[in-house]
């Protein structure tokens, strides 16, 4: 390791792309890493290289929209930050429109070679086969979905039986401004008032017999996604999908997630509905509902179409579609603080996947925030969090606070992982949304996309007024 600091290093378990930014980050910032990697020492089921950083699955970052795509603005905020994901990225890109798809062997090349060309990083091959010991009194975990065994039962230990999940159920997720409420209504089944709650707490969609018929019917012959050979077939602990439900009699859902018992419609309450889809709030701003019960294998574009078959969410505009896969996440509201330190053991930080995030930018990007708190914490500076209104703050308040823990679903059921959209934003000010000038009717998707145009304009200048205005770019990949 090359000695021009005078501090001690940083310790980061995991070279992927979380792994790969928090160890650029804390470099940036004049503070010695040793990054541990265990491939080319022990192989993982779906990776096939020893590169740092490498994409396992799709090669695309996907939209590189800043003005008006919540993945834009996070791309945005991660390059002012000087985002070694992004330099990378950027320098090898491929066409691919709208989006921000990459050359795989070329990006993952190029942070390969620029960690190991840092004075300040020191790359180590060796598998942690624990929890980092006590003498690295500052590290970060970042090992993602697909953390090995003996360290995830490390975790497991730490953190307690039911804060670790191996596989992920997760419901499609639906934008509460989407769903039409001349149709649905608010009600909890028999008025049910839990902690917290007002008897009131669910959105209500009516289905009658022929529509529940067509939509089960639509469900049994919709396309599917096959699990991966590594996966195996997860169907457990009432996680079954609900294609899979429809499959074992036409009455399944009628009396399981979609039963209509202890509900009346609000618009119509002398017809009792045959089937009642329940959404429920997802978050603590109020702008996602989960749908209850939908967890799902079918394929991205048949959800879309088959859940839009649903009295009420016929213009549904999804923030997530729902699956069933395998992704190792801690249940980060619980066990995290805002700075993502594990709240039992100071100084031990966890980032990326881990931490209940999807997707690549978004791994990247909570790496690239745990990088900037521990360097700070190594200094002895002020952590200074992203404000809440930047794309790197909410995804931030999401993973360490932002969901809603029901009496329902308690533990690590109750916390989803979750991609960066507009539902995580705070709202905006009343007020902002004002009509252009000599146009007569001003809602649905002209409304929605101005609401977007603004979140993502104050997101971008607030997360510039964070970093101090500067706007710096990693150089080296």
């Amino acid at each position: 390791m090359n000695t021009i600091s005078s501090y001690s290093p940083i310790h980061v378990v995991g070279g992927g792309l979380a792994g790969s930014e928090a160890a650029w980050q804390i470099a940036s910032a004049g503070v010695p890493v040793i990054l541990h990697e265990m491939r080319g020492v022990r192989g993982t089921d779906a990776h096939k290289t020893e590169g740092l950083a490498e994409l396992v699955c799709s090669n695309s970052f996907r939209s590189d929209d800043a003005t008006s795509n919540a993945v834009g603005v996070i791309h945005a905020e991660m390059r002012m930050a000087g985002s070694l994901i992004m330099a990378a990225a950027d320098r090898h890109q491929v066409p691919a429109g709208g989006a921000l798809a990459v050359d795989r062997d070329g990006f993952s090349d190029a942070v390969t070679r620029a960690i190991h060309d840092h004075p300040l990083i020191t790359v180590m091959r060796e598998e942690i086969t624990g929890l980092p010991p006590s003498d690295w009194d500052l590290a970060i975990v970042a090992t993602g979905p697909l953390t090995a065994p003996s360290l995830a039962a490390a975790i497991q230990a730490e953190t307690g039986e039911d804060s670790l999940a191996f596989f992920d159920a997760i419901a499609p997720i639906v934008y509460r401004e989407s769903i039409d409420m001349d149709i649905c209504w608010y009600q909890s089944r028999y008025d049910k008032i839990g902690p917290g709650g007002t008897g009131k707490d669910y959105i209500n969609c009516p289905m009658d017999e022929a529509q529940y018929n067509a939509f089960v019917d639509a469900l049994i012959a919709g396309d599917t996604v096959g699990f991966k050979e590594w996966e195996g077939t997860p169907y457990f602990d009432g996680c079954l999908p609900i294609e899979v439900m429809a499959e074992r009699g036409r009455e399944t859902l009628r009396h399981g997630p979609m039963k209509p018992m202890g509900l009346t419609n609000a618009h119509n309450p002398t017809v009792k509905a045959y089937a009642i889809v329940q959404l429920r709030q997802d978050n603590a701003l109020g702008t996602l509902y989960n749908m209850v019960g939908f967890q799902t294998k079918l394929k991205y574009g048949a959800q879309a179409e088959i859940f839009r078959m649903i009295p009420g969410l016929e213009n549904a505009e999804f923030a997530r579609l729902g699956g069933l896969h395998r992704n190792t996440y801690i249940n980060s509201p619980i066990l995290l603080d805002r700075s993502l330190t594990l709240k039992s053991r100071a100084g031990l930080r966890f980032a990326g996947q881990i931490t209940g995030c999807e997707g690549y930018v978004e791994s990247a990007s909570v790496g690239l925030l745990a990088g900037r708190f521990a360097a700070a914490e190594r200094k002895g500076e002020a952590i200074s969090l992203p404000p809440a209104t930047t794309a790197l703050g909410s995804l931030l308040g999401h993973i360490t606070g932002g969901h809603i823990v029901t009496d329902e679903e308690p533990g690590k059921r109750s916390f989803q992982p979750m991609n960066i959209n507009f539902g995580l934003f705070p709202e905006l000010e009343p007020g902002s949304i004002v009509k252009p000038e000599g146009v007569k009717r001003f809602r649905g998707k002209d409304k929605t996309i101005m609401k977007r145009q603004l979140i993502a304009r104050r997101a971008l200048a607030d997360c510039a007024a964070w970093l101090g205005q500067t706007r710096v770019f990693a150089e080296s990949a």
